[in-house]
């Protein structure tokens, strides 16, 4: 991944935006990648809160590896899993972006509104 340091300019950092952002579109992924914010875990820890088979999670786990959120590593046959925050550290850039612009536009609309309501 790319890593922006401004909003993004690229079809590539367009392509690891939607990547990140259909990743986290789902509740359960969601609630793994906070799961692995509280340090590395094992597949098998992180399917423990879930009321769905293993299989199903390991999906939404390769869902997460896909967009670079999760990283694996193997120690004999147990899979531990860790977060990878940098994908969600460039939404936050994004949004922050877009946030400034906000800001800065409804900004100016309140001075605009105040100058004309002391015009009258």
């Amino acid at each position: 991944m790319t890593s922006m340091t401004s909003t993004p300019n690229s079809p590539e950092d367009f392509d690891n935006l939607h990547s990140t952002f259909s990743a986290i579109s789902d509740v359960t992924r969601r609630s793994i990648l906070r799961q692995l914010g509280d340090g590395e875990a094992t597949v098998k820890q992180i399917a423990e809160p879930f009321d769905m088979s293993l299989p199903a999670v390991s999906k939404h786990i390769k869902v997460l590896e896909t967009a670079g959120l999760v990283n694996r590593r193997k120690e004999g046959t147990t899979h531990f899993l860790s977060l990878n925050a940098e994908p969600l550290k460039e939404a936050s850039d994004w949004f922050e972006f877009y946030k400034k612009f906000w800001t800065r536009n409804l900004d100016q609309l309140e001075h605009f509104l105040l100058n004309e309501m002391t015009d009258e």
